[in-house]
């Protein structure tokens, strides 16, 4: 019995065993199936990384390019971009107001169209109404020769009264509904006005916008290429400024009535709000080694002699 029991106890033993490395293998497979796309996600997040890596890597090697460029060559930029815009400014004051004209004509042709198609509409509805009020007059004339021709087969007084009252209340509709229709004809007539007043308008208006975009294009056709020329320097003069100066710059320029974010010194004086700047500042400034700002306007200060600078 004891034998007999050793032997069922080792065979037991041995079925677990056998099970136990089935299950190992089976978490091995799982593991292992497991491990590819995990390593996929790895690679094409690497491979994501390393893009992000190289654009920033890209942005910061501008900072740096931009950031190395002595403060003498960034004044000198700064002082080309004004000068180029400034250009550009003179070129857009030729133009005048003329751009702005051609933008409220072009909205005021269009809230004046808007305006004779509406009352046409408004027209239109009146003449249905009107209709509409003719057919009623045509109707109660047709039962007033119904309620007339039963008024003579009449039986008693009783019925022809009431046939009487029914061809009475038939011509008040009617005289209502002529009522009604004089007063849309002389609405209509007001209206009609209105469109023929609107109309002239809006004819004068056209041939006004005609005549100023004419002269617009005129003014655009002979400044476009000297505009587009200056445009590209000014961007080009960009490249030499950081960013942070470049926004400073253009929000300047974007507060000053003149358009002036760079001045020079003009008779110991700013150039923008001609507040006098004190001597020791003044040699900062003919140094070019930092960049300063007047403390009154806030506007950039370059010595005149910048001019002279290379790029």
């Amino acid at each position: 019995m004891a034998t007999a029991k050793k032997t069922v106890s080792k065979k037991v033993v041995a079925k677990s065993a056998k099970s136990g490395k089935v299950t190992a293998k089976s978490v091995k497979g799982g593991s292992a199936s497991g491990r590819k796309p995990a390593a996929k996600k790895a690679t094409a997040s690497a491979n994501g990384g390393k893009k992000s890596a190289k654009s920033t890597s890209s942005k910061a090697r501008k900072v740096l390019v931009r950031s190395n460029i002595p403060v003498e060559k960034k004044l000198k930029a700064l002082f080309d971009l004004q000068e180029i815009d400034s250009k550009i400014d003179s070129i857009r004051t030729v133009r005048g107001e003329l751009p702005l004209e051609v933008s409220d004509l072009e909205d005021e042709i269009e809230g004046l169209a808007t305006r004779v198609t509406n009352f046409k509409d408004e027209m239109d509805g009146v003449e249905e109404k009107i209709t509409n009020k003719k057919l009623e007059i045509k109707e109660s004339k047709s039962i007033i020769k119904k309620y007339e021709k039963q008024q003579g087969n009449a039986r008693n007084n009783r019925e022809f009264g009431s046939l009487a009252k029914e061809i009475e209340f038939q011509n008040l509709n009617m005289q209502v509904a002529e009522k009604k229709i004089g007063e849309f004809k002389v609405g209509m007539e007001s209206k009609s006005e209105v469109i023929d007043s609107a109309k002239k308008d809006l004819k004068e208006r056209k041939s006004d916008l005609k005549h100023k975009k004419k002269e617009l294009d005129e003014i655009v056709a002979e400044t476009e290429k000297e505009e587009k020329k200056l445009s590209r320097k000014s961007t080009d003069a960009e490249k030499y400024i950081e960013d942070r100066l470049l926004i400073a710059y253009k929000r300047v320029r974007l507060n000053a009535k003149n358009g002036l974010a760079v001045v020079s010194i003009e008779r110991n004086s700013c150039g923008g709000c001609f507040n006098r700047i004190p001597p020791q500042r003044q040699l900062d400034i003919r140094l070019h080694k930092k960049i300063i700002v007047c403390e009154h306007c806030g506007r950039i200060l370059v010595d005149p002699e910048i001019a002279s600078v290379q790029l």
